[in-house]
């Protein structure tokens, strides 16, 4: 079992999990911090696949209140059916009596002799001829920090921003964690919470997010040092964005998929 970017904690009670809230899995101004909400999704993944020793197939988390450090985070896993091949699971996640997020999910597999993808990774510039990126600036240190952002200057995204709308409201970048942590399905949720990253691309200005949801959809993981990231934003309208992104491994592999809505926030 892999180190987690996060310090998932188990109890006497297999149904539940607990999770110390550090500066380290929270985002936003040193004074203002709150719990990163992939980390919600991310936490509620690694305990639903122990509890069910089944991986996520699909997971759906809907974010419901901040939860600010040093509290401590319990995550409920509820298990309504447990097939032959799949479980469907629910994680309610709280901090005393106040419910911070719901997940829904479903776990197993099934042997298939079929292994395709028909959507392709962008032309996009290996890691080591791409700039290092900083998405949100004025912050100390907390989970942005954790993770390594890089993009190409010229193409996908990573110009200045002018406030010249993009064409098509496509940004890619590619995302990895600082230090030794693997590649799993809770790491692809904490870094498809990056979607919102991509409204600032799309309109051409300083901006993005917070979350509403996060939807994780897992193909296959596969070992790679790098995520390549292909955000899409679809729309914005009335203070609200919806956007997508493709989670791909650096030779190519389609990984997983990711969908959410968003607040959105444009700082200029």
């Amino acid at each position: 079992m892999t180190e987690l970017f996060f310090d998932l904690k188990s109890t006497h009670n297999p149904h539940r999990w607990y999770l110390p809230l550090t500066d380290g899995v929270c985002v936003g101004p040193p004074d203002n911090l709150f719990m990163y909400g992939g980390i919600g999704l991310a936490s509620a993944i690694a305990a639903m696949e122990r509890t069910c020793n089944r991986p996520v197939i699909w997971a759906t988390a809907q974010y419901l209140s901040y939860a600010r450090p040093p509290s401590i985070v319990d995550i409920d896993v509820w298990i309504p059916t447990e097939g032959k091949y799949n479980t469907q699971a629910r994680v309610t996640g709280h901090v005393g009596d106040k419910e911070i997020f719901t997940v829904n999910a479903a776990l197993g597999s099934r042997e298939s002799p079929f292994s395709h993808q028909w959507v392709q990774a962008p032309d996009m510039p290996p890691p080591e001829d791409c700039e290092p990126s900083l998405l949100w600036t004025g912050q100390s240190w907390n989970l942005n920090s954790r993770l390594e952002v890089r993009m190409c200057p010229d193409k996908w995204g990573g110009g200045a921003r002018s406030g010249e709308l993009s064409p098509d409201g496509r940004s890619v970048m590619w995302v990895r964690p600082k230090g030794d942590y693997a590649i799993d399905t809770s790491m692809l949720a904490i870094i498809a919470d990056y979607v919102p990253s991509g409204v600032g691309a799309a309109l051409g200005r300083f901006g993005g997010g917070n979350s509403l949801d996060n939807t994780l959809r897992v193909r296959r993981v596969v070992p790679t040092e790098w995520v390549l990231c292909d955000i899409h934003i679809a729309g914005i309208h009335s203070g609200f964005a919806h956007g997508d992104m493709r989670l791909f491994s650096q030779d190519g592999e389609l990984m997983a998929v990711a969908s959410q809505s968003i607040i959105a926030r444009v700082m200029g």
